[in-house]
């Protein structure tokens, strides 16, 4: 069972204080490994949970960089077009006794 409290913090942003309920062993591990790695589980939690709801934001960021990075390009695609049927035709590319593979005739 988890329960949050609000309060703010010094940078006159609110914080929400998170209550989560885990098995003793299982933070004793985590402290010790946050200890090695010189930070926090609340630390950890808080990144962790920053990352996850922030998957979309990355996402939108991500394709956004794509589409302008496709948009600089100087590579194009030259004069070809191709039809849907051009791009699937492959009985060109198969042996003469090829039959697509698997067993089955065409």
């Amino acid at each position: 069972m988890a329960r949050v409290t609000r309060k703010p913090c010094y940078t006159d942003c609110i914080m929400a204080n998170l209550t989560i309920t885990i098995d003793d062993d299982l933070l004793k591990r985590a402290r010790m490994r946050a200890l090695e790695q010189g930070t926090s589980v609340n630390a950890l939690l808080r990144d962790y949970l920053a990352a996850y709801a922030g998957t979309d934001d990355a996402q939108e960021h991500a394709l956004a960089d794509l589409l302008e990075l496709s948009a600089e390009s100087r590579s194009r695609r030259g004069p070809e077009s191709w039809t849907r049927d051009d791009l699937h035709a492959r009985d060109e590319l198969r042996a003469p006794d090829d039959h697509g593979g698997g067993g089955q005739a065409r």
